[in-house]
């Protein structure tokens, strides 16, 4: 029996990445009550809650992420949800997609405290 792996980066590897020139979509999946509460601001962010993408499946998906070779780091809380939502878009034939290991809560938490907690 083989174990289920998560593809994971970590959040000092994102924030390398964000401070980079590289073309990736930052897939934040949490609700936009928490989106209020706690931001990282990029230009290569897309906000797509949970409950959306759940109802619509890959409906759901903005242009920029339909693409199964985009480079994709998906974020939310603590890593539960994006590690959810990573398994299935590599499910479903995606090749670069990660889950931000400790979500927006350990990238504050570890490398900029301003973004917000919650």
């Amino acid at each position: 029996m083989s174990a289920n792996f998560t593809p994971e980066i970590t959040v000092e590897d994102l924030a390398a990445k964000l401070n980079s020139a590289d073309s990736f979509i930052l897939l934040d999946i949490r609700e936009n009550w928490e989106q209020e509460l706690a931001r990282i601001i990029d230009e290569r962010l897309v906000i797509l809650p949970m409950s959306w993408f759940a109802s619509e499946g890959i409906k759901a998906l903005p242009d920029s992420v339909k693409s199964h070779k985009t480079e994709i780091f998906v974020l939310c809380h603590h890593g539960i949800r994006s590690s959810d939502v990573t398994n299935w878009l590599t499910s479903q034939g995606w090749t670069s997609v990660f889950s931000v290991a400790g979500g927006i809560n350990e990238y504050a938490s570890k490398i900029d405290g301003s973004v917000g907690f919650y």
